[in-house]
């Protein structure tokens, strides 16, 4: 076996007393948080992390718990308008957008999920720095550069977009999904 595939079974066996720790002092860190690297190297490498200059991790923090609109601020409103709202976004696109907005100069190239409590999930986000010439001179990297990607995490186009937005599956069961659930059901 290779060195990842050990990596990757060790952080499956949950070694409970140590992730209790580290939930411990994440609690009190700032909700986004830049790493010095990736607590979970396996899953990094897997979704495009690089150790490379202009390639970091950013640790997101999460709410957990239904969505609700913001308090009105007065004025009579609709028996059907309720205090919930339906996102149709899973957590981990809510952390890839924060961490899209705290660093703006960046792309979100992908991000995985590190861990959770009963108030928090955490996601690790791996950003890029489309102007660094490393990132410039890689191949793998370059097209976060392309004016076409600028901003593709608010417009689903990471893994966890994708998910949500139901574009994993094709053929049999997926005909309503494309080219958008939206366009789909305005069609003629």
């Amino acid at each position: 076996m290779g060195l990842f595939k050990y990596l990757s079974q060790n952080t499956r066996k949950h070694d409970f007393n140590s992730i209790k720790t580290n939930l411990i002092d994440w609690r009190n860190e700032p909700v986004t948080k830049r790493l010095e690297h990736p607590s979970r190297m396996d899953r990094a490498r897997a979704v495009g992390y690089r150790a490379k200059q202009g390639v970091f991790v950013v640790r997101q923090r999460v709410s957990r718990g239904s969505h609700r609109r913001p308090d009105w601020s007065g004025g009579r409103h609709s028996h059907n308008m309720g205090a919930r709202l339906n996102l149709r976004k899973n957590y981990q696109m809510i952390a890839e957008e924060r961490a899209q907005s705290a660093y703006v100069n960046c792309e979100v190239l992908n991000s995985y999920y590190v861990a959770e409590d009963g108030k928090h999930y955490w996601f690790e986000v791996v950003m890029v720095d489309k102007a660094h010439p490393s990132v410039m001179s890689d191949h793998r990297l370059l097209f976060l550069a392309f004016p076409q990607n600028r901003g593709r995490v608010h417009r689903g186009l990471t893994s966890a977009g994708r998910k949500v937005r139901g574009l994993r599956h094709k053929g049999k069961g997926a005909e309503k999904a494309r080219p958008s659930r939206r366009s789909h059901s305005r069609r003629l």
